[in-house]
């Protein structure tokens, strides 16, 4: 599945210089009903990785890991456990990107923005269950 950005495939290439993330919308059909669910995504993921014993440094108080910078947002089906399920069963998922954000502050405060717009904890068909974990859907 491909990600969609102003209505076009959205591509490597296309992720503008300093982009940080994005906030997306992802939309699927479970059961003959349509969901929907909003998140934020960062476009690179950091994560350590352990060096070889050949690049390993021989004091034990230097560390054995180095930071690496990864691309990650393809193979991304959010955090959302439906969505998950959905993804693994085959059932087509719409990804759409809705705004690209240049800092992690810029970041929160747009997908907190998209969520209290578009009133995510009080219709049924989103799948959104918090807000910042501290607005919560009622029972």
């Amino acid at each position: 599945m491909i990600w969609v950005y102003n209505d076009e495939e959205f591509t490597d290439e296309l992720i503008p210089e300093g982009a940080v993330g994005f906030v997306y919308r992802m939309t699927t059909a479970i059961d003959g009903d349509v969901v929907m669910y909003i998140g934020k995504k960062n476009f690179y993921a950091n994560r350590k990785v352990k060096l070889g014993k050949k690049a390993a440094p021989t004091d034990k108080r230097k560390k054995d890991y180095k930071r690496v910078s990864k691309l990650d947002y393809h193979k991304y089906y959010s955090s959302n456990e439906v969505l998950k399920k959905a993804h693994k069963d085959g059932i087509p998922i719409r990804r759409e990107m809705l705004k690209i954000c240049y800092s992690q502050m810029e970041l929160t405060y747009e997908e907190a923005k998209f969520l209290f717009c578009n009133e995510v904890l009080e219709k049924e068909h989103y799948l959104n269950n918090n807000i910042l974990g501290k607005f919560y859907k009622t029972k």
